[in-house]
């Protein structure tokens, strides 16, 4: 998360990460299915979301403008939040159980990152799934690699898809924000 904090950074915007897993020590790469479990049996994706939602009805009151953007769990909550008129965007990278919520509508603009291919699901199907809802807030774009190519500590990293995928937000980023 750091360093994807320094590479927004470079945005020109504030980045403000907050720790969804209630421990004050960060978990190792080698520990990511422990953290996912402690999120998933003490958190969840509701409680997360409403964490997110309070933090996103604080930095409204300090920021004229107030995005989201979130991988994995992460990305879940960020679709989730795409629908509540706190957002000015929402991004959402490698989020797999956005497939247990493809009803929901954003009202901000939208987009989300997919890897070519995931070992839970079906990445194409979701995708199709979300596309025959014709949001035209919603922006989706698949990658070459697996889920966490964008991370360059991940052992699924994929540089060429990671550097597309940043432009791609880079790009989402201006696109929507530049006429505020």
């Amino acid at each position: 998360m750091k360093f994807v904090k320094q590479e927004l950074s470079k945005l020109g915007a504030d980045i403000i990460c907050p720790n969804l897993l209630s421990k004050d020590v960060s978990y190792s790469y080698e520990e990511e299915g422990m953290a996912y479990q402690n999120f998933v049996q003490n958190i969840g994706i509701d409680e997360g979301s409403k964490q997110i939602t309070n933090m996103l009805i604080q930095l409204k009151q300090e920021y004229e403008e107030v995005g989201i953007m979130g991988f994995s769990v992460g990305a879940t909550i960020s679709w989730l939040c795409s629908e509540n008129n706190l957002c000015d965007f929402v991004i959402g990278c490698y989020g797999s159980r956005i497939r247990d919520y493809i009803n929901r509508r954003p009202v901000c603009p939208t987009l989300l990152i997919f890897p070519a291919e995931e070992q839970t699901f079906d990445v194409d199907s979701l995708i199709n799934s979300l596309e025959q809802k014709r949001e035209p807030l919603l922006e989706i774009k698949k990658f070459y690699g697996f889920h966490g190519f964008m991370n360059p500590f991940s052992q699924t990293f994929n540089k060429e898809s990671a550097d597309e995928a940043f432009q791609t937000v880079s790009d989402f980023l201006e696109k929507h924000l530049a006429d505020h």
